[in-house]
């Protein structure tokens, strides 16, 4: 492994020897319902959400969109599952060019903006379509304010992804499905030591472990409705079984033979916004030929067999 490399969305890893950082340094600025300066306005029709359906964190801005019927009121672009060192690219659209943006790589949106950005060109951003400029690649905060700031937008049997009621300890859920769970399977993937790789490891499926159990005893994360924090999770069990259990040797076990997890996870892959915004192989085509540290002849795999998704998951 080199002594540090990029990844597409926006991790440092792994000075070797390490654990695995992300850098977590986005740009921040916001679209919201009453902008200061330095933010943009809600507006509909203005912008663009560049969102790879390859991407774990792109794909949970995909799935927000979907759930609160935005479709119409702010654009979707998909670069393809691959990229250069240099950005995500339009590789699916006719010529390699975004139809809206008219641009061949992300990177021209974050340059139009920023002459000099200096970090990882990243997904999911939301780019103006009147000026061709990335306003925000913030992933977090996206999905928070898809929810909040777009809300005289959402449809009208939109879900309430974050209930006042639950919001404290959702966010205390969240924060452990994020640090144990969406970014432990990259700590273990990319471990610079057998003693970080081990540690990534245990504290990864204690998290599962701990999911497995909550799971027994209802049926979303924060009780009988989705929340944010099931958007959150679903993107990273959607790729356990196809990707990190042995891409990223997260392979104590498969999510298929953890009872209450699987079902969980066939349960929301079947609720409409959820397994219509997964693409299996987008999904493998990017790990396994992006990530050349890890595979370096680009072979991708033929399995897992994924039709038993489509299962009765049994939660109802």
């Amino acid at each position: 492994m080199s002594e540090q490399s990029e990844h597409s969305t926006g991790g440092v890893y792994s000075v070797k020897g390490k654990e695995f950082t992300r850098d977590s340094r986005y740009i921040t600025t916001r679209i919201v319902r009453d902008p200061g300066p330095e933010d943009y306005p809600v507006e509909p029709g203005r912008y663009r959400l560049v969102a790879a359906y390859a991407c774990p964190w792109a794909n949970r801005a995909i799935i927000d969109r979907e759930l609160l019927g935005l479709q119409d009121v702010i654009s979707l672009g998909t670069p393809g599952p691959t990229h250069d060192a240099d950005s995500w690219t339009f590789d699916l659209d006719p010529g390699g060019v975004d139809p809206v943006l008219g641009i061949h790589k992300l990177k021209d949106a974050y340059l139009r903006r920023f002459p000099d950005y200096p970090r990882g060109i990243t997904v999911p951003a939301i780019v103006d379509e009147r000026t061709g400029e990335v306003v925000t690649n913030d992933f977090a905060q996206i999905t928070e304010d898809l929810f909040f700031e777009w809300k005289q937008y959402h449809r009208a049997d939109a879900p309430d992804l974050w209930p006042a009621d639950k919001r404290d300890e959702m966010k205390e859920v969240m924060r452990r499905v994020y640090t144990e769970v969406n970014n432990g399977v990259y700590r273990c993937g990319f471990a610079g030591s057998q003693q970080a790789y081990d540690e990534a490891f245990d504290r990864l499926f204690t998290a599962l472990d701990w999911l497995e159990e909550r799971l027994g005893r209802t049926r979303y994360l924060m009780g009988d409705a989705i929340t944010e924090a099931d958007v959150r999770l679903f993107t990273t069990l959607v790729r356990f079984d196809p990707v990190y259990h042995g891409h990223f040797k997260c392979n104590r076990n498969k999510l298929t033979e953890m009872p209450h997890l699987w079902g969980y996870a066939r349960d929301l892959f079947q609720t409409p916004g959820f397994g219509n915004n997964v693409d299996f192989a987008q999904i493998k085509d990017h790990y396994y030929k992006v990530h050349v540290d890890l595979n370096p002849n680009g072979i991708v795999p033929k399995g897992p067999d994924l039709d038993n998704w489509h299962t009765p998951h049994g939660r109802a």
